[in-house]
């Protein structure tokens, strides 16, 4: 039997409300990686539209990335069966897209950022599969701990003050991502898996644990043990209203140069000395 805490439907319609990610009519499809997090949503939103008056369609879609799970050192053979198991015992449709993604980010010859590519060809995938199948809205995991890694991210690695939206309209394929768990934490929702009685398979990415999320993870978590206040104030400046003051954009070199001229061409002209009519 489908059933949320109220804590829980709380903040999922909260975030629904807020936002307006879910409308009458709408056909949401659930990106279902097969771990906790989409799990969670998953059995959240097929709860929500058991008891709801709005009316929307519910899917869930896996993107197989092609990972060979014998090739795996703790390869899960049976995470298939388990996930389409999950699925169908919410009385969702299940798609299922096969890629080879992972040959593509994590072969022998690439150099880039394997995790940004995988991720960049994931979400085209997934947003094509329901353009494809007339979804016009996708319904991703992302979580409010997933919401300041990111923002922190930006800063470190990018340079750049920056997270995802709760709500993005995408506009080349028409269809908007939504985000109804960015007021859980990552806790939260483990504890929520456990209590479903789901089994998240092991994850076949070979950056697991090894990424530049997962060290801005640690990083949040150590300092956060040292003093609370530090996730609060993370989360608290992923908000527009919390923009301060900064600095103006560097200048270009077009823009050097003619405050160049304009600062040293004035000091030339009024240290140039007056003309003496007595000397003509």
């Amino acid at each position: 039997m489908l059933s949320l805490s109220r804590s829980h439907t709380r903040r999922i319609w909260r975030a629904i409300i807020e936002f307006q990610m879910i409308c009458e009519g709408d056909r949401v499809l659930v990106g279902f990686s097969g771990g906790k997090d989409s799990a969670f949503l998953l059995y959240a939103l097929s709860a929500i539209r058991k008891y709801s008056r709005v009316d929307f369609a519910l899917a869930a879609a896996h993107i197989d990335m092609g990972f060979d799970p014998e090739a795996q050192p703790d390869g899960d053979r049976s995470a298939p069966e388990r996930m389409a198991g999950f699925v169908s015992g919410l009385g969702v449709p299940y798609l299922v897209k096969k890629t080879n993604i992972a040959r593509v980010a994590f072969g022998a010859h690439q150099k880039e950022n394997p995790c940004a590519i995988c991720s960049h060809l994931r979400r085209g995938a997934l947003n094509r599969l329901a353009w494809e199948n007339g979804f016009n809205k996708v319904a991703l995991a992302h979580h409010r701990d997933d919401a300041v890694e990111t923002f922190l991210m930006g800063i470190l690695y990018s340079g750049q003050i920056h997270t995802f939206r709760p709500v993005t309209f995408l506009d080349r394929t028409g269809v908007t991502v939504i985000r109804p768990l960015v007021y859980f934490k990552e806790s939260e929702i483990r504890g929520a898996v456990r209590k479903i009685g789901y089994e998240p398979p092991r994850s076949p990415c070979p950056m697991q644990g090894a990424s530049q999320r997962a060290k801005v993870k640690g990083l949040i978590r150590d300092l956060t043990r040292e003093n609370r206040i530090v996730y609060h104030n993370l989360f608290k400046a992923i908000h527009a209203d919390a923009i301060g003051e900064l600095w103006p954009p560097v200048a270009t070199d077009r823009e050097m140069r003619e405050r160049h001229k304009a600062v040293f061409g004035r000091i030339i002209r009024d240290a140039r000395p007056e003309h003496d009519e007595t000397r003509d």
